[in-house]
């Protein structure tokens, strides 16, 4: 039986809890919140997050990252990009070098400009090897994963070995996981379409229709390709699960925390104050800031990636970005 550690107990580390839970597998789960801790191990309910999920009964909850990820064979990285180095780093002692290491955050790290699995690498030098470290990304919400509705996601890796492992782990009847040798561009893809769904809310939010929203998912998707062919990515991946359909799912869905934010931005609130009633994190919000700092750095073009940095840091009103982006100079369709 595969022991499984995961280290964060958010909606979608609970979600894979349940999930790898009920395929028999011994899950281990941390989180910082003792009151998590404590609903996990005595109703076997995340009291904070998905809140209506029975967890299978292999399932506990821990707030030492020692008994969490010592002796397992597998270790889920379910924590924001934003706090991956400083888990990572609590992560690392306990860690013997034959795990298999498993990100399922979706941004990318202010300042040094990293996916999650190049912070994993980085971190973990010298402990496990880049080979056995991959990612699980693509149109998952977390709140369709536990109440078991089809899904489909991807499993990417360093090695091709290591990303059919983390296939065959977490493949269910109802979550499938197709294999992507493009670890770079699913990353990417997972990253920049919670910028995107920040833009689409906010075009929900003001009313400006499904054109508008049409418009935006297409030419974040040029972004997306902009950026990956930039950086060495293959186009093809951003027609895939990770590229168009995660775009889709997370433009569009009532799950999104992403288009929550932008949602009640193009209503007239301010970041902070949708910030200040939220419990869960959108990776957009810190995304749009590295992905800003990188286009600018780099001297690429991404009109809709820079809107939403000036309307979310630089208090830009949102009709305003939307009159800047609509009245760019003419140009072609071009696809890359």
């Amino acid at each position: 039986m595969k022991k499984i550690g995961i280290i964060g107990a958010g909606s979608f580390g609970t979600a894979l809890a349940s999930l790898l839970g009920g395929k028999g597998f011994n899950v281990s789960i941390w989180a910082r919140e003792p009151e998590i801790v404590e609903g996990i191990n005595k109703h076997k309910k995340n009291p904070v997050y998905i809140t209506d999920v029975v967890l299978p009964g292999t399932v506990q909850a821990t707030d030492s990252i020692e008994i969490c990820v010592k002796g397992v064979d597998m270790v889920v990285i379910a924590t924001p990009t934003h706090a991956i180095r400083e888990v990572a780093l609590k992560v690392r002692p306990y860690l013997s070098g034959t795990e298999i290491i498993v990100s399922v955050a979706k941004g990318i790290e202010q300042d040094t400009l990293m996916t999650p699995s190049q912070i994993l690498v980085d971190i973990f030098d010298g402990v496990v090897l880049e080979d056995q470290i991959g990612v699980l990304t693509g149109p998952s919400h977390a709140e369709e994963v536990a109440q078991n509705k089809p899904t489909t996601v991807v499993a990417s890796a360093y090695s091709k070995r290591v990303a059919r492992i983390i296939q065959e782990t977490f493949m269910t009847t109802m979550f499938r996981v197709y294999l992507n040798q493009d670890i770079l561009g699913a990353e990417i893809g997972g990253a920049l379409k919670n910028i995107m769904a920040i833009a689409a809310g906010i075009v929900d939010g003001a009313e400006l229709g499904d054109n508008a929203k049409a418009a935006l998912i297409t030419r974040g998707l040029h972004e997306m390709k902009r950026m990956g062919s930039m950086l060495g990515a293959s186009q093809d991946t951003f027609s895939g699960l990770t590229g168009m359909g995660d775009l889709i799912v997370t433009c569009t869905s009532q799950h999104s925390r992403n288009r929550y934010v932008g949602y009640n931005i193009g209503k007239g609130k301010t970041l902070e104050e949708i910030k200040a009633g939220m419990t869960m994190v959108a990776e957009g919000v810190k995304t749009a800031h590295s992905v800003t700092q990188w286009s600018r750095k780099h001297n690429v073009e991404m009109p809709i990636t820079e809107a939403v940095y000036m309307v979310l840091f630089e208090n830009m009103n949102p009709r305003d970005a939307v009159n800047e982006l609509m009245t760019r100079h003419a140009k072609e369709e071009i696809m890359i």
